[in-house]
């Protein structure tokens, strides 16, 4: 009975559903104005994000399924997808892309992690880095301006003075973060933070461009919210050429007979350069609304770690 009366009544939940519908509508409104066009997401796959060897992905497996005789995956993210469909002709996309990744349990103390969110997951052809983190701000900025102007009532009520950032956000590499605030920098940095900013440079998934005029060195970015909010946003230009992807495969230990259709089109030489990132949805209307937990802005709450209830 009492999870039934909470889940009727969540706490301010008309205010946060209204911040929320704003922010749709304005990803929407800033995406096709900037000439992108929308895909459907793709659910389950041959192929998905390996989510290795990110250091911050802590998921406890990837979930299966099996389907006409043959195993499929449940979608942890579209990037292999979106280099393919800009290798098509689509030469700016944009997804709403639900996700499903299994983090364990104790990611619940975090506040900010969830099983199962949204990504605006967008790719350009032929985008450079620089290129991404400017729209990424533009955008940014307008979400927060439509929010603030449209709904300023429940802003009010959720008690929250949401600031706008100003263009160009502070820059940072990984390596200055860790110097700085050890290898657990995010959350100390965003709390010393009150406007958003990047971070760049990581040892990430085979797809994120290597430098090639300073190997080691990675062409990809974080944007990270302020006030303790954490990631908000992840990308990076992509590897395309055969020989690169395969090698970085190989050498974070993956099997490339997981990746073959993705590979099979690299292998022919039909990948093309392009920069993109996806930006969780929830995470930015947990940011826009100041709630204490990501959870607290979902009616089905999807923190790992705690019981389902619907």
């Amino acid at each position: 009975m009492q999870a039934s009366v909470l889940l009727l009544k969540p706490k301010n939940l008309v205010e946060i559903i209204k911040i929320q519908t704003t922010i749709l509508k304005s990803i929407h409104d800033f995406m096709t104005d900037r000439g992108f066009l929308q895909l459907m997401p793709v659910l389950t796959s041959t192929v998905t994000d390996p989510l290795w060897p990110d250091p911050g992905s802590t998921i406890e497996g990837t979930p299966k399924i099996k389907y006409a005789g043959r195993e499929l995956t449940l979608t942890q993210s579209m990037i292999l997808h979106k280099q393919v469909a800009v290798a098509m002709g689509l030469d700016k996309i944009y997804i709403m892309s639900p996700n499903i990744r299994l983090e364990k349990s104790f990611r619940k103390i975090t506040r900010r992690h969830l099983f199962e969110f949204t990504q605006m997951d967008f790719e350009i052809k032929g985008a450079s880095m620089d290129s991404v983190m400017s729209l990424v701000e533009d955008l940014v900025i307008y979400v927060l301006e439509r929010v603030k102007k449209e709904r300023a009532e429940e802003l009010e009520k959720l008690g929250r003075d949401l600031k706008i950032p100003s263009k160009p956000f502070p820059r940072y590499t990984s390596h200055e973060m860790i110097e700085k605030y050890g290898k657990e920098w995010e959350e100390t940095a965003s709390k010393l933070h009150d406007t958003p900013f990047w971070v760049t440079c990581f040892k990430r998934e085979f797809y994120d461009r290597e430098d090639p005029e300073r190997p080691g060195h990675y062409r990809n970015y974080d944007l990270i919210y302020p006030e303790g909010y954490g990631e908000a946003l992840s990308g990076a230009e992509r590897e395309w050429e055969y020989k690169r992807i395969i090698s970085r495969i190989t050498a974070d230990g993956l099997d490339p007979k997981n990746f073959e259709p993705y590979l099979a089109l690299a292998r022919e030489g039909l990948l093309v350069p392009s920069a993109g990132a996806g930006i969780g949805i929830e995470r930015l209307v947990w940011f826009a609304t100041g709630a204490e937990h990501i959870g607290d802005i979902q009616p089905f709450r999807r923190v790992p770690g705690e019981e389902i209830f619907l």
